[in-house]
């Protein structure tokens, strides 16, 4: 099944907005109605742009025939960019600026290594596009022609080692099938990130993601072992044991590199045993700074919970620490910050994890609110992205950031991105309503996950790009990451070279001149091109 071409996701599963935020909406921000009729993808007509019969040839010969190359115009359409609000905006309004020529689906590491020779050959560059779900504009290459290079045939579980607890997965895997197979052995990766339902595994590897319960099973990066990447100049295998002091980490070129130096095409995970138990349960904190702190203590001095993160007043009040009960706390005058604890394992470590942190929590000031917000929030975990199109249906902005920093810095990084947002957004004639939370931590820090909803403005895209260059700017100077774990893109990019600097960039693009020599692989993407 395929994700809905101008939204998030199942479009069966979409839902209208509670009357009480469309009235908050209104009142409040000064929401309108879209007055544009939505259109209809058969009605849509792409421009007149496909790759020469010869090369069309070498695409299909790569890849064992015509009908593994697509140039239909609802496969062109359904690869086009990827699922941040401009990129849905601008689909939504027929921009077809960044279409594929066409769409490749290659079903091994051999037929990619073909593919990207016959893209060589014919000056064509190549689009990696696993599930679709880049909000960074991560699949919007700043180049003309292009293919959309489909890794779905690429699905297997190609191997498990249940002594080393190690498990082969295939790129295009999506993350519920490759859950779906290990759970069939009695293992799981413990990697569930709100794009969850649609991503792959590639593309984990591919952005550096970061699941909901990083707490407990870490950062997909930590459960890397081992990557093969096909090049346009041969294979680069890397990885061959847990940890290793041969040189620099290899593994650590390919994440987070965004498919603008090779095509991962086999990745090598550790894995866990299935838990035995799982419990999830809310806390109520005063003031997000009180909440904070609570935090802290727990993940630097323990019982770290399995999945650990706080909303701050406004998020709260709104409902979106739990987005199938959104607008509850609205209605019955909800205050203070929710935070989620989820324990995960054993019986008895879930048991003696839980009652520890009780204590710690309870000490930091938190009331325990049961297990009824925490079984809300694990319920619609992955639900936010559909109340994102709803907004938008009825007129709303919505988008989302993140960053992460030093816990001593967590503090002034949320007020000047908050800031960022509301004076721009306010100054332009459309007041936000910020909303944040704190969705992982660490030992040392923590990451800060902003949602912003304000009317659209006449042109939203010209009227967004503004806030976001300012909450960017605000991120640099206070100290946090440009991206914790969205990954990129083009959106981040020319913060990302500042973030970096100048010898930083120049070490990187001198790895991408050697990997990928003619700047094929996903052109503007990560890296500015030349």
């Amino acid at each position: 099944m395929d994700m809905l071409w101008n939204g998030w996701g199942d479009p069966a599963k979409a839902a209208p907005l509670p009357d009480s935020v469309t009235g908050l909406l209104r009142d409040l921000l000064g929401v309108k109605p879209r007055s544009a009729p939505a259109l209809a993808l058969q009605d849509l007509r792409l421009p007149d742009a496909a790759p020469d019969p010869a090369a069309l040839k070498a695409l299909a010969e790569a890849v064992g025939g015509d009908e593994h190359v697509r140039t239909d115009a609802e496969s062109r359409i359904r690869r086009t960019r990827g699922k941040s609000t401009p990129d849905l905006l601008r689909i939504r309004a027929a921009d077809f600026s960044d279409v594929p020529q066409a769409v490749v689906l290659p079903a091994g590491h051999d037929e990619v290594l073909a593919v990207l020779r016959a893209c060589a050959a014919h000056r064509l560059a190549v689009v990696p596009f696993g599930g679709g779900t880049s909000v960074v504009g991560g699949l919007a290459p700043q180049r003309g022609a292009f293919v959309a290079l489909d890794l779905r045939r690429m699905n297997g579980l190609l191997e498990l080692d249940p002594v080393s607890r190690t498990a082969v997965l295939q790129p295009g895997l999506r993350a519920p099938e490759a859950e779906a197979l290990l759970a069939e052995q009695g293992y799981t990766l413990g990697h569930f990130p709100q794009s969850f339902e649609w991503a792959t595994i590639g593309g984990f590897a591919a952005a550096r993601s970061s699941g909901q319960a990083s707490a407990g099973y870490g950062r997909f990066d930590e459960m890397v072992l081992a990557l093969t990447v096909a090049t346009p100049e041969g294979t680069l295998e890397t990885g061959r044991a847990p940890r290793s002091a041969a040189g620099p980490d290899l593994r650590q070129l390919i994440l987070g590199s965004e498919g603008a130096f090779g095509v991962i095409t086999s990745v090598t995970v550790r894995i866990r045993p299935l838990p035995e138990s799982r419990v999830y349960e809310g806390w109520r904190f005063g003031s997000f700074e009180e909440g904070a702190a609570a935090l802290r203590r727990l993940a630097q001095d323990g019982p770290r919970p399995t999945v650990l993160r706080l909303s701050d007043e406004t998020e709260t009040l709104i409902g979106l620490a739990q987005p199938d009960a959104i607008g509850a706390d609205l209605a019955q005058g909800g205050a203070g910050c929710l935070a989620i604890a989820g324990y995960e394992g054993t019986a008895e470590d879930t048991a003696h994890r839980r009652e520890r942190a009780a204590a710690v929590l309870t000490d930091c000031g938190g009331t325990l609110a049961g297990t009824e917000p925490g079984e809300r929030w694990a319920h619609g975990r992955y639900s936010a992205p559909y109340l994102r199109d709803a907004l938008l249906d009825v007129g709303a902005f919505a988008e989302t950031l993140e960053t992460a920093a030093f816990w001593s810095r967590i503090p002034d990084l949320y007020t000047a991105v908050r800031s960022a947002l509301t004076d721009t957004l306010t100054e332009a004639g459309t007041p936000p309503l910020v909303m944040c939370h704190i969705s992982h931590v660490y030992e040392n820090g923590a990451s800060l996950y902003f949602t912003v909803v304000s009317a659209q403005g006449e042109d939203p895209v010209a009227h967004w790009t503004p806030a976001k260059h300012a909450a960017n700017e605000a991120v640099l100077a206070a100290g946090g990451t440009i991206s914790h774990h969205h990954g990129v893109g083009t959106d981040h990019r020319d913060w990302y070279v500042r973030e970096a600097g100048p010898l930083g960039i120049a070490a990187l693009r001198a790895v991408k001149r050697r990997l990928d020599p003619e700047g094929l692989l996903n052109p503007g993407v990560l890296l500015p091109t030349d």
